[in-house]
């Protein structure tokens, strides 16, 4: 997104580096990551954004080319490149080829290190670093392709995922349980804008006890109502009290038991099927070691 700037790559080396560093890496199994389909994107996307994406990475192409600027703003935090359209087709096709491998029973769980992340995309706008909405594609994938009946998203970045909440308000197929602070961007999440949303925001400084009171009291119980057949995880680690992206208290220990209570529920009421994809997180100290944390509840280290 251009020099300097917090979504980069040096995420997800900071990611596989401690992976390699502690051992975990060597317990994966690891798959590369296809790319999404027109079709598979349209489930979640008007086809004027998705095109609209493409052609402004092709001009940002274009501009590179002829010595033009490298990248494109979108808005003052969003910017596209001439690589950005393959990299967001396969940070969306890692999602599906991951729920995929899940259902087949393949695997019981995935985590996806992908980049851009997704959930403030909304149907039909780019915004937050986001161009499709990963989380929210995967999860209608999960319906229309597969014939699940249930699917829940859950979302603990320190931001409101507004764009998931804009594509699953609404569908009674789909739960969406968040916690975020607030105030705070995209300034949105206060209400509930349909039955099966559950928005909890939290004021800054809330600390990683009291986000895991909330997990107990308000997402469990909807968790156990609505029986989910899978589960997906838009997993951000900038609520990590390190992370000056947001002033959220969470902890690696913090990460891991949310992903402990998560996948108690996934074992309970769906074969365990779990799949988690990358959002926020910009220090790369801690986003790495909660990374780190999460997996290895999620197989078991």
């Amino acid at each position: 997104m251009g020099p300097a700037h917090p979504e980069c790559a040096a995420r997800l080396d900071a990611i596989e580096d401690r992976l390699l560093i502690t051992g975990v890496g060597d317990a994966l199994d690891r798959r590369d990551a296809p790319k999404a389909t027109m079709s598979d994107l349209e489930l979640a996307h008007e086809r004027l954004h998705i095109a609209s994406i493409r052609g402004l990475c092709e001009m940002a192409a274009d501009n590179q080319a002829i010595g033009g600027p490298a990248t494109l703003m979108l808005d003052t935090d969003t910017a596209v490149n001439g690589a950005t359209w393959n990299a967001a087709l396969r940070a969306c096709g890692a999602a599906l080829a991951a729920t995929d491998a899940v259902i087949s029973g393949e695997m019981e769980n995935a985590f996806c290190a992908v980049r851009p992340p997704g959930h403030h995309a909304t149907r039909k706008q780019a915004m937050g670093f986001c161009f499709f909405n990963n989380v929210a594609v995967a999860a209608k994938y999960a319906l229309m392709r597969h014939q699940l009946k249930r699917v829940a998203i859950v979302d603990f970045d320190v931001h409101h995922g507004n764009g998931t909440e804009d594509i699953c308000a609404g569908d009674p197929h789909i739960l969406m349980v968040g916690i975020f602070q607030h105030p705070f961007y995209p300034h949105s999440g206060d209400k509930d804008p349909a039955a099966n949303m559950l928005n909890v925001p939290v004021p800054a400084y809330t600390k990683g006890m009291d986000i895991r009171e909330i997990v107990e009291t308000y997402w469990i119980p909807r968790l156990e109502e609505f029986k989910p057949e899978m589960i997906f995880i838009s997993a951000g680690f900038d609520a990590h009290r390190e992370d000056d992206m947001g002033q959220l208290g969470m902890v690696e220990a913090d990460y891991a038991w949310i992903t402990h209570r998560i996948k108690d529920i996934a074992r309970r009421f769906c074969k365990g099927r779990i799949v988690s994809c990358l959002e926020g997180g910009y220090v790369m100290t801690p986003l790495a070691a909660s990374v780190e944390a999460h997996i290895r509840v999620l197989a078991d280290l």
